[in-house]
């Protein structure tokens, strides 16, 4: 590696690439610090077992790097694809908000609350594990594979009640435009979550644009979930994220038809 590159190097805690690191993703001539953090799609962890193929973002499961155990307090990110008629048993959750974000396909919701639905991408769910839950997911479809992500946020309480909610977010309410679909208790956000953490969804037509400030003390995670994104100037794909904690602005434009998620995080 040669000095000017390993100038460019910069790795964080958590185990994220400055912006600068990636000159060959930047548009134009130089690589510019902007105060982003990159993280690879192919730096992350991943499971597969036949019915179910999932990619970590952060530690999950059998996939331990103690560089990436979470982001503030947005613990999981599973981009998870589901076979055809197969899903997750019954199993237990404790002191979790747990999100569920369809992108193609559906997912049957079933838990000890006696609450349960089927999801689609028109709509986003909302689980409090709380003291303590059990819940299922299912494909419930005999043809068509399912592919959503599987968000985890620490919760500023332990020992809340567990509860659910779902609510219709239609693609139209977020294209080209962020849309908050999971806030703190009191937000207008579509589902309520307990912590002071707010999650946008968008939907960037290609050629699409959209801006989102950070706000100082505030941190920043954006997730691509698929398509292809320039954030200030840094090429993304799918499955790669930027974060930060600066106080600053974040321009998006889409290459591509493209869904994104933005976390604001205290």
């Amino acid at each position: 590696m040669d000095r000017s590159r390993r100038n460019m190097l910069s790795l964080t805690a958590a185990g994220l690439i400055h912006v600068a690191a990636k000159p060959d993703a930047v548009v134009g001539d130089e690589p510019v610090d902007t105060g982003l953090l990159v993280r690879e799609a192919a730096q992350r962890g991943h499971t597969d077992i036949g019915w179910l193929n999932s990619f970590h973002s952060f530690s999950f499961g059998e996939y331990y790097d103690q560089r990436h155990m979470g982001f503030r307090s947005l613990r999981v990110i599973n981009d998870d694809r589901i076979a055809a008629g197969r899903g997750f048993p019954t199993h237990p959750h404790r002191d979790m908000e747990i999100i569920s974000y369809v992108l193609d396909g559906s997912l049957q919701h079933k838990d000890s609350t006696g609450r349960g639905a089927v999801i689609t991408p028109d709509d986003i769910q909302m689980m409090s594990a709380g003291t303590g839950i059990t819940h299922s997911e299912y494909n419930p479809s005999s043809t068509e594979p399912n592919h959503f992500l599987q968000i985890w946020i620490e919760p500023a309480m332990r020992g809340v009640r567990p509860r659910y909610s779902d609510n219709k977010v239609t693609i139209d309410e977020k294209v080209n435009q962020w849309k908050k679909i999971a806030g703190p208790d009191g937000s207008d956000a579509s589902v309520s979550i307990h912590q002071d953490a707010t999650i946008y969804a968008t939907h960037l037509r290609a050629g699409g644009v959209s801006d989102f400030t950070v706000e100082r003390g505030r941190h920043a995670w954006l997730q691509v979930a698929r398509g292809q994104l320039i954030v200030n100037g840094t090429k993304l794909g799918s499955g790669d994220a930027v974060a930060t904690s600066r106080a600053t602005s974040i321009h998006v434009e889409a290459t591509e038809d493209t869904d994104a998620l933005l976390f604001d995080l205290a």
